[in-house]
C-alpha cells in the first residue's frame, strides 16, 4: 500500500483534536514528526503516539529533533538536557554510541522511534552559529567515525537515524530557516570535505537534505535539484529513504505546494512538513500525492531495521558515560 509521500508536524498541542485524526487519517502521511509544543510528560507523550498511529491505522514512524543542546525537543524534568553534540566529541566513540543510545531507550520509551540524528555536517572556521555546535567535528573522517557511532547507538535501542543535512551544510554561513544559503566552493572540496561523512555512512537507512545552493553543481537549492538528488544517489551512494529538510523554511521559494512538487520531482523520497494549520497542511498533501515505487521500496527497507531496543541497563550505561565525558 502506497502512503503519503510527506512526513507532518503541524499538530498543534499535547494531544489531537478530532479535526487532526480526521485529517491525518485522510493524510495517510508516511511518518510524522513531534516538536516541543507536543512534549509535556511521558504518559502524556505515549498517548500522543498511540493517537497518531491510531489515526493512520499502523505503526507509523514518529520521528523527533533529539540531538542535544539547543535541538532537543524532549528535555528535564523527565528527560535528560543533553549537552551539544560537539561539547562532547571529544570523548570518543564509546562515548557517543552510549549518549545516543541513551537517547534513543529514552525515545523508545515513549513511543518514538526515529531521531533526526546525527548531523554530519562538518564544522569550519564560519560555520553559522545555528549549526556549528550541532556537528561532530571540523575532520571529515572523525565525524563519520562519531556519526556512525551515534547511529549504531539508537539502531541498537531500535530507533532509525536520519542523518543529515545531506550533501553537507558545515561551509553554509547563513541560515537556511530565514534565507537560502550559498556554498561557493569547488566540486573537487566539497567532494573531498563535505560529503565525505555521509559517503561513508551511505548504508544508513534515512536521511535529510539540505537547503543550500551549491553553484559549482547547480543553481537550485540542493533539495529541488535533480542534479544534487542525483549526486546524493550515485556520488555519495546513499539509497535510504530521503526527506526533504522543512519545506516550511525560508531558504526555498514558492508556495509550499510548489516547493513539496519541486522536491519530489529532483528525487526526494518524503516531503517534511514541520509548522502549519492543517490548512496550511492540505495542499502540501495534494502537491505530495502518494509515494512513488522506488520511494515505497526505499521505506520498506528502512522499516527493516526499525527492530525492538537491546534490553539495557540504563543506570549502568549512563554510569559509564558520564564517566568518559566529565
Amino acid at each position: 500500500m502506497s502512503h503519503g509521500a510527506t512526513i507532518l508536524g503541524g499538530i498543534a498541542g499535547l494531544s489531537l483534536t478530532a479535526d487532526e485524526v480526521a485529517f491525518f487519517r485522510d493524510a495517510d502521511p508516511w511518518g510524522f514528526i513531534l516538536f516541543g509544543r507536543n512534549v509535556d510528560s511521558p504518559d502524556q507523550l505515549r498517548r500522543l503516539t498511540g493517537q497518531l498511529r491510531e489515526a493512520v491505522g499502523r505503526d507509523a514512524v514518529i520521528t523527533v529533533d533529539q540531538e542535544g543542546g539547543r535541538v532537543q525537543r524532549l528535555r528535564a524534568p523527565h528527560w535528560i538536557d543533553w549537552p551539544a553534540p560537539l561539547d562532547q566529541a571529544a570523548a570518543g566513540l564509546r562515548a557517543m554510541w552510549l549518549r545516543y543510545h541513551l537517547i534513543g531507550q529514552e525515545l523508545r520509551a515513549v513511543g518514538i522511534d526515529s531521531n533526526c540524528a546525527p548531523t554530519l555536517d562538518v564544522a569550519q572556521a564560519d560555520t553559522h552559529p545555528f549549526l556549528r555546535n550541532r556537528c561532530l567535528g571540523s575532520d571529515p573522517d572523525r565525524v563519520a567515525e562519531l556519526g556512525r557511532a551515534a547511529a549504531d547507538g539508537l539502531l541498537a535501542a531500535g530507533v532509525l537515524p536520519v542523518v543529515k543535512h545531506m550533501p553537507g551544510h558545515g561551509r553554509a554561513v547563513a541560515d537556511s530557516h530565514h534565507d537560502l544559503p550559498v556554498v561557493e566552493a569547488a566540486e573537487a572540496e566539497l567532494q573531498a570535505l563535505d560529503f565525505a561523512p555521509f559517503r561513508a555512512l551511505s548504508d544508513l537507512p534515512m536521511g535529510m537534505t539540505a537547503h543550500i545552493r551549491f553553484p559549482a553543481l547547480d543553481d537550485a537549492p540542493a533539495t529541488a535539484s535533480s542534479r544534487m538528488i542525483a549526486l546524493i544517489r550515485q556520488d555519495i551512494g546513499f539509497d535510504g529513504l530521503l526527506m526533504t529538510d522543512d519545506i516550511t523554511m525560508n531558504a526555498l521559494s514558492g508556495t509550499e505546494a510548489e516547493r513539496a512538487a519541486a522536491s519530489l520531482a529532483a528525487g526526494c523520497d518524503l516531503v517534511l512538513h514541520c509548522n502549519g494549520t492543517i490548512a496550511q497542511m492540505q495542499p502540501v498533501v495534494a502537491a505530495a500525492g502518494t509515494m512513488s515505487a522506488e520511494a515505497g521500496r526505499r521505506a520498506e527497507a528502512a522499516l527493516a531495521r526499525r527492530v525492538a531496543p537491546q534490553r539495557a541497563d540504563i543506570a549502568a550505561l549512563m554510569g559509564e558515560w558520564r564517566a568518559l565525558t566529565a
